[in-house]
């Protein structure tokens, strides 16, 4: 299983947020680079970079930050946050972006994201389905679609995607536990590359996360806050 760090991005900031909320905004570092050369020093290799300015404001906004942290480290870089159009994907993977995660648009737009898909590959593209009692969240988990989690996932994947980021809206920055029933009924219904992300806490949640056969888990507030060590992590890998 992938061991993915988060690194949230506000005003140039390394940030998280509580279930989304940007009024609960916590800000734990003021320099993402610096986060990102941790995270290579520990010996791990995969980083899930969100844009919550771009996620805001519905378009790439810090991708100089991408860059950088591409240009100065050997991360594996998946990018969100924003991502709206051609141009929005051309400017993430020219800034270094390995895949790119998109979730709003899979919903108002299924045909653009599906382009995406066939263009660039279903590696490079990963479906960003997050869920909000069992239902699509999407604008930055600001509105709630009517589409079940597990309809939504099973169309794209017959559709040739194979890749899906699945993040609880109710777990997230709770560290409370994953939503592991969720994660569960998912792979018993669809097959796909799930990658888990939400409410981990401790390195027992990663091992059950791995357990039920997820093929990745990302990880944010609990290595910010200390719950999690990065080396306990690098073990697991």
């Amino acid at each position: 299983m992938r061991i993915i760090i988060a690194i949230d991005i506000i005003d140039g900031k390394c940030v998280r947020l509580t279930r989304g909320d940007y009024r609960k905004k916590k800000i734990y570092n003021e320099d993402p680079l610096e986060v990102a050369k941790m995270i290579e020093g520990s010996g791990l290799k995969y980083l899930h970079l969100v844009d919550l300015d771009g996620a805001k404001n519905k378009r790439i906004t810090n991708s100089k930050i991408l860059g950088k942290i591409s240009s100065h480290t050997g991360l594996i870089i998946d990018f969100g946050g924003g991502i709206r159009s051609d141009d929005d994907l051309e400017i993430a993977f020219s800034s270094g972006a390995s895949q790119i995660t998109a979730g709003s648009i899979a919903v108002s737009s299924p045909s653009l994201f599906l382009e995406w898909v066939r263009k660039y590959g279903n590696e490079k593209i990963i479906l960003g389905a997050d869920s909000k009692n069992s239902k699509i969240a999407t604008e930055a988990w600001t509105e709630n679609s009517e589409q079940d989690i597990i309809p939504f996932i099973s169309d794209y994947c017959s559709k040739g995607l194979r890749n899906a980021i699945c993040t609880d809206v109710g777990s997230d920055g709770m560290m409370k536990g994953p939503a592991v029933d969720l994660y569960k009924e998912i792979l018993k219904n669809v097959k796909v590359n799930l990658i888990a992300s939400g409410g981990i806490s401790s390195i027992k949640d990663v091992e059950e996360i791995k357990n039920i056969g997820c093929e990745g888990v990302i990880i944010g507030k609990a290595v910010y806050e200390g719950r999690i060590k990065l080396k306990d992590l690098r073990d697991l890998c």
